[in-house]
């Protein structure tokens, strides 16, 4: 499989991440002076919430992109790190960070469900 498309788009994907989260956490730190009454502090408090939940989500894949750049490197890239069948490659052009094919990302998806669902 060549690779370089894929090592390319991670590497962009990867700068991306860092700029957006580097923004996030920046706009997070809101000087406490300014604040000016209790509805302010909690418009501002939920603000930084949102922010801090995006930011977590954005390092979680920032951490799977950087993986799926060592998988380029040690070779094991498109390749379902469940089934070892090759990734489709269109799923690779929409994701280039999974590790996962089709089949066995539904399959973990729905095990998720079911189990959320039990514990409701």
């Amino acid at each position: 499989m060549d690779t370089a498309q894929y090592k390319q788009a991670l590497l962009d994907k990867e700068r991306d991440l860092v700029a957006e989260i580097a923004r996030l956490t920046a706009g997070g730190k809101d000087d406490p002076e300014e604040v000016r009454d209790y509805a302010d502090s909690a418009a501002s408090d939920q603000s930084a919430s949102g922010s801090l939940d995006t930011a977590t989500a954005l390092n979680q894949t920032l951490e799977e992109v950087g993986d799926a750049l060592q998988r380029i490197d040690d070779g094991s890239y498109g390749t379902c790190a469940v089934c070892e069948e090759p990734i489709e490659p269109a799923r690779l052009q929409a994701v280039p960070w999974t590790q996962y094919c089709l089949k066995d990302q539904e399959a973990m998806e729905a095990g998720k469900g079911a189990s959320q669902g039990a514990t409701l």
